[in-house]
């Protein structure tokens, strides 16, 4: 059994003896002051200006919004906003620099929180928040409330007394529901263990360890390349990552740090130079909206600062420079302030920063998945989804049918995608992609079949065959006993620099059926040489010569068009996986498509 770690002491260093003694903040210098116990270090004042200064500017919005949430918690059991509200109020109410340093304003909008999430938790623990008693979700906010019980809990401000007792009774109350309760996905395991190291850094209970152990003792879900399972740029950032740091620095488990170091080094090939983050390769709903590199900023940080890694300390420096002139998705800026005071250590000036890696191909065996840097231009080719192993259109798979990006400065290719219409079977989503001797190479083959009489020994008089799934559609035929006579679509895609940009070339066949190649531009650009696709919005269609998308002072030129006609309509079948649903998988931006009839070979160009 894991040993009892000692109880949680950074918060009280942070607060009370530490952090505190740094100053008012927009000092230009670091100073040495105690971080942790036995360890002298600087600290990085600019670094808490920004937070500071953050955190206390997100004050009235929070007191602003307070109802609203409060109306969540009480009329929907929804506790993690309620509980996030609580730790920004907490941040700045024991921070000696902040404007709301014990300011007794806070005091009663803090009170009204607490009290509220206290009355909406059940009395197994836990609470509701999307699903009925909860464990993973409660998870989230009990790792938020242990965070902002031991900032109090070392501040010892009388002010703040019933709050912290109000608190210790909905921690150590969830602390059963989370020792003996399930979860529905990879980062629930480590979300539940994070909360649970929380609470026994207080209050050690040998029911908490055992439940840690248990769930560690699955094995962290980490591919060789450094994605977790999910591959997600959301849970990694804000589930994972985060909830390893708190169990190595808790739990006194410094392996985990190791788990960490990957998926940032994994991370390091996946930044765009304006702070997004690729997104294509993952499994969750990220697959198809933007992430950005904001979510990262403590780990790259922590680990920077762990392992002396000036590539980690650039892209902290980088942020930190950003500063709110950048993207952040769930966790504002001022929010942050909380985690650095939990664990005073970040707040050390981090080491000499080296240019994370500028220039590069990258290849990720693990995820199906090419990044390649080359000057202001990056590229992803990916041929990675689930698709070709399962068959099927769900949460919790990679399906996002592009296959190629590319940016040339502000100019944004955000999608190219290859839209057969083939029984209906939707988007080209490749099987692999394998490096050539000039490039890439990406390849599927799909096929239908017509089906054939039953053979007598499994024909039924009264026609009552079992329901069965064709790999289309579901119908009372008994499919799996029928011969069949297949049709099959066979694509080949071929990727090969060429003039500071890439030649793609196409081979579709062998059955005749129509596509439409659709590239996808980021919105705010210009199209030239284009035809508008009546009835269909942001829609055009290439169909001679080239055409080209400007933003700012970048071009990237595309082509050539391929003619147009009935037999080769400007349409993008998703397939029936989709339209049976009624579902939408049509990009954000500007379309343009390119239309011919297989079988075909064809060279778009990208420049």
């Amino acid at each position: 059994m894991t040993p009892l770690p000692r109880r949680h002491l950074l918060a009280g260093t942070a607060v009370a003896g530490g952090l505190l003694a740094v100053g008012a903040p927009g000092g230009a210098s670091a100073e040495p002051t105690r971080a942790s116990a036995g360890a002298r270090v600087g600290v990085d004042k600019p670094f808490l200006a920004l937070l500071t200064e953050a955190a206390d500017a997100r004050v009235a919005e929070v007191l602003d919004g307070l109802e609203g949430v409060l109306g969540q918690l009480n009329n929907l059991g929804q506790a993690r906003p309620a509980a996030r509200s609580l730790r920004l109020l907490t941040s700045v109410q024991v921070w000696g620099d902040a404007a709301h340093h014990h300011d007794d304003a806070l005091i009663a909008p803090m009170t009204r929180l607490v009290d509220a999430l206290a009355a909406a938790q059940f009395d197994d623990g836990l609470y509701d928040q999307g699903a009925v008693h909860s464990p993973p979700d409660t998870a989230f906010s009990i790792v938020d409330l242990g965070l902002l019980y031991g900032l109090l809990d070392a501040d010892g401000h009388t002010g703040t007394r019933a709050i912290r007792a109000t608190l210790k009774k909905i921690l150590l109350k969830a602390g059963k529901g989370l020792s003996t309760g399930g979860v529905h996905t990879p980062n629930h395991r480590w979300k539940v263990c994070a909360a649970l190291a929380r609470i026994n850094s207080f209050w050690p209970d040998a029911r908490y360890t055992r439940r840690i152990d248990a769930w560690l003792a699955e094995g962290i879900d980490q591919y060789d390349s450094g994605q977790y399972s999910e591959r997600s740029a959301t849970y990694a950032p804000i589930v994972t990552n985060p909830s390893l740091l708190t169990l190595a620095r808790l739990t006194e488990r410094p392996a985990l740090y190791e788990h960490v170091r990957r998926n940032l080094d994994a991370t390091l090939h996946l930044l765009e130079p304006d702070g997004e983050v690729e997104t294509v390769h993952s499994r969750r709903q990220d697959q198809k909206t933007v992430k950005h590199l904001s979510e990262y900023w403590l780990q790259f940080r922590a680990l920077a600062l762990r392992e002396r890694d000036g590539r980690f300390a650039d892209v902290a420096a980088t942020i930190q420079r950003r500063g709110a002139d950048q993207t952040f998705d769930e966790t504002p800026l001022g929010d942050f302030l909380a985690e650095v005071l939990d664990h005073p250590e970040l707040a050390a000036p981090l080491p000499e920063a080296t240019r994370a890696p500028g220039e590069f191909t990258w290849r990720d065996k693990d995820c199906g998945l090419v990044r390649i840097a080359k000057g202001r231009t990056r590229t992803t080719i990916f041929g990675g989804t689930d698709f070709p192993d399962v068959h099927a259109i769900s949460s919790g798979l990679s399906t996002n049918p592009t296959f190629f990006k590319w940016r040339k400065g502000a100019a944004v290719l955000d999608s190219l995608r290859l839209s057969p219409q083939f029984f209906s079977l939707g988007h080209f989503r490749a099987e692999g992609v394998e490096r050539t001797a000039d490039g890439w190479r990406l390849w599927a083959e799909v096929r239908a079949g017509f089906h054939l009489p039953l053979p007598r020994r499994h024909r039924r008089p009264d026609g009552r065959y079992p329901l069965t799934d064709d790999g289309r559609f579901w119908s009372a035929m008994d499919f799996p006993h029928r011969p069949k006579e297949w049709r099959t679509l066979r694509t080949e895609v071929r990727i090969a620099a060429a003039d500071g940009g890439w030649d793609l070339d196409l081979e579709i066949g062998e059955s005749e059926v129509p596509f439409a190649l659709e590239l996808c531009f980021r919105d705010g650009g210009k199209l030239t040489g284009v035809d508008p696709v009546p009835g269909q919005k942001d829609t055009y269609q290439l169909v001679n010569g080239y055409g080209s998308y400007t933003s700012g002072d970048d071009v990237i030129t595309f082509g050539p068009g391929n003619g147009s006609g009935p037999r080769q309509p400007a349409v993008v079948d998703s397939g029936e996986r989709y339209s049976w649903l009624g579902g939408d998988l049509t990009p954000a931006g500007q379309r343009v498509l390119i239309t011919g009839r297989a079988p075909l070979r064809h060279r778009l160009t990208v420049r």
